[in-house]
């Protein structure tokens, strides 16, 4: 199964998600009505006690019509606001359950062993580095992964979980919460709290009507407060029936992912040895809601196994780690040293260990099995959402190449500022000189002469080793206030217009910026599908192509045959699409284009990605800039392309 076929796969669980919500909503609108029907029938026979009993009647349509409007207001209000509060992404959740945000520059061994797993993942992966949050309250061994796509993805992990891990056995669990995120397991995760917290909300409101005013003898809604509390056990019901329902596979998948990652099963098996031992609970108030979306079971052993939101995990261990002893690490489990264990397994391989770096100084491309500037054409589909082993090597290698000082700048809001717009600055000595004056004069106090002194550290530094960069970069650029953001992004649109030309990178690294910072502050952009078949995006399909067709040559006949090359990958005998000129297929209307693709079903992504690899590789190749325009694009539609390195030793 790859990536798109997951992407699908998880919507598909969506609509499974529907169907359980409307069983519940059915079943707790009978109960409802059950319970009104016998309430107010007997409070209306001790209203009048000489009068005849009245007859019970089973179908009262006024009564259930008050029913259904009631309960549906209820739950669907109940879930909107939920949702609503959930708008912000993966944040609102760690919050939520007590989270304190990791300071990125962090003097602390134990959470630079965790920043530096999860950045070296998300670089190796081609995401955004998550935020990343601890829950310090929580000494049970747990994580999880929360947001709507990458983009706004958070990773939470208990304090247990960062102190009591190995480096090895975090990176085994970390893995399991990427998978999460690139599977897209997290935006139907999100729903199901939405959802939950719905089902929920006539418990609360049965509590309220409790504490209603009137006579004990002649105010039913104190009895019906009561029942709504008792029914609100069926909506418990449902809510841990749904949890489990769309959970316990994907934990499967999610370890073994994981492993495929990382390729060392002794890391993740460790882990869940260590859980059986010391446990996995988590006791935040908050915890049921999002108990499906924990590495372990955060709730404790259910009544039910149905209702178990995980596997059992001696089926986990010996999924991953057949020859397990059976026995858990119950004694001995203490605070480990920060950066110890650093013996992970290493992909089996005749090259020699890594000595250089590609893009940094004094490298050579494609030394230590790595790419050289030319990608080659089937590499690429088959990486998306699917990184290696080699991929995680590479970005350890990668990031620990980069100076501490573009380190530490990287992870302040400010300095993050000034890093992005070294990227930019002209080695032309009299525009570099121009450009730093005026960027004193738009961007914030400081940043101009902070960039001044990055300069040096980040000229040398090749393109292919700047959007990783970018990406380490931009959870510091994610706490910058409304204004700051407004700021940054019309300094940065000067910048890169003011040698009157706009470079392959320079729209990459715009396009990759604003896109996520668009929904800042706690706002995601759309997620829904909206285009299932191409029809309304024939138009967009013709600039795409048109517009990586025209920056890849300049002569005629090249051009339209890189046009033709990728067309019937997207329409049918190229129903509709034709060759733009230049003037209509560029950076800007490229643009436009790729955030309309963005709200395609998968399998429209994935046959766009196959033309527009075709395109830029109809001459044989696909050169650095084409390939590092193919991954701007790609993450564009929320579909990670890893960095390109040589995996077939993999």
């Amino acid at each position: 199964m790859d990536f798109f076929e997951h992407q699908d796969k998880a919507r598909k669980n969506t609509k499974v998600l529907v169907i359980y919500f409307v069983i519940a909503v059915l079943c707790i609108i009978a109960s409802v009505y059950l319970a009104s029907l016998l309430i107010f029938y007997g409070t209306h026979a001790k209203q009048q006690p000489g009068a005849p009993t009245p007859e019970l009647v089973l179908w009262d349509p006024k009564l259930f019509l008050y029913v259904v409007l009631g309960t549906l207001g209820v739950v669907l209000i109940g879930s909107l606001y939920k949702t609503a509060a959930l708008a912000k992404g993966g944040s609102a959740v760690a919050e939520s359950l007590g989270g304190r945000l990791l300071n990125p520059n962090t003097t602390h061994p134990d959470e630079r062993k965790l920043r530096n797993v999860i950045e070296e993942m998300a670089i190796a992966a081609g995401v955004p580095v998550p935020k990343i949050y601890v829950l310090d309250d929580e000494k049970g061994i747990n994580a999880f992964a929360a947001g709507h796509a990458p983009g706004d993805a958070a990773i939470g992990v208990t304090r247990g979980c960062m102190t009591l891990l190995n480096r090895d056995e975090l990176q085994g669990v970390i893995g399991h919460e990427f998978s999460h995120i690139l599977n897209g397991d997290m935006r139907l995760n999100l729903r199901i709290m939405g959802v939950i917290f719905g089902i929920l909300c006539l418990a609360v409101i049965g509590r309220v009507l409790i504490y209603s005013r009137g006579g004990r003898d002649r105010n039913p809604l104190m009895l019906l407060g009561l029942a709504l509390i008792v029914i609100g056990a069926i909506g418990v019901f449902f809510g841990r029936l749904i949890q489990a329902a769309l959970s316990r596979q994907r934990e499967f998948l999610a370890d073994a992912s994981a492993v495929q990652f990382t390729r060392n099963p002794a890391g993740l098996s460790g882990a869940l040895q260590k859980i059986g031992g010391v446990g996995s609970q988590v006791e935040s108030a908050h915890a049921g809601e999002a108990s499906h979306m924990f590495f372990g079971n955060g709730m404790g052993k259910p009544f039910l196994g149905a209702l178990a939101t995980h596997p059992p995990l001696d089926e986990r261990i010996r999924a991953i780690d057949p020859g397990w002893d059976g026995k858990f690490k119950t004694a001995g489990v203490s605070a480990v040293e920060a950066e110890s264990s650093r013996k992970a397994a290493k992909p089996t391989s005749s090259r020699s260990p890594f000595t250089t770096i590609p893009g940094m100084p004094g490298t050579r491309a494609g030394d230590g099995g790595f790419a050289t500037n030319a990608v080659l054409m089937g590499a690429v589909l088959p990486n998306v959402g699917k990184p290696t082993p080699l991929h995680l090597r590479y970005a350890e290698e990668l990031r620990n190449s980069f100076s501490e000082k573009v380190q530490s700048a990287a992870r302040e809001p400010l300095d993050a500022i000034a890093l992005v717009y070294a990227m930019l600055l002209s080695p032309d000595d009299a525009l570099h000189v121009t450009q730093l004056t005026e960027l004193g004069k738009r961007a914030a106090p400081g940043v101009g002469e902070k960039t001044a002194a990055l300069w040096p550290e980040v000229a040398p530094i090749d393109s292919r080793a700047r959007l990783p960069l970018v990406n380490l970069a931009l959870p510091a650029l994610r706490q910058l206030r409304p204004d700051e953001v407004e700021q940054f992004s019309q300094a940065l649109q000067w910048l890169i217009e003011s040698d009157g030309q706009i470079e392959i990178f320079e729209f990459v690294l715009q396009k990759i910026v604003r896109r996520h910072l668009a929904s800042h502050p706690g706002e995601t952009r759309p997620t829904s599908i909206k285009y299932h078949t191409l029809k309304p995006l024939v138009r967009d399909c013709s600039v795409v192509l048109s517009a990586l067709a025209n920056i890849g040559s300049r002569k005629t006949g090249e051009v339209a045959k890189a046009f033709q090359q990728g067309a019937p990958h997207l329409v049918e005998k190229s129903d509709g699409l034709q060759l733009l000129p230049r003037e209509e297929s560029g950076l800007e209307q490229l643009d436009t284009a790729l955030d309309r693709f963005a709200l395609a079903a998968p399998q429209i992504k994935k046959n766009l990605i196959e033309a527009c690899v075709q395109v830029v590789g109809a001459d044989g190749s696909i050169q650095e800039r084409e390939a590092e325009l193919l991954r701007a694009i790609a993450d564009t539609l929320d579909c990670p392309i890893p960095p390109f390195v040589d995996i077939a030793e993999s």
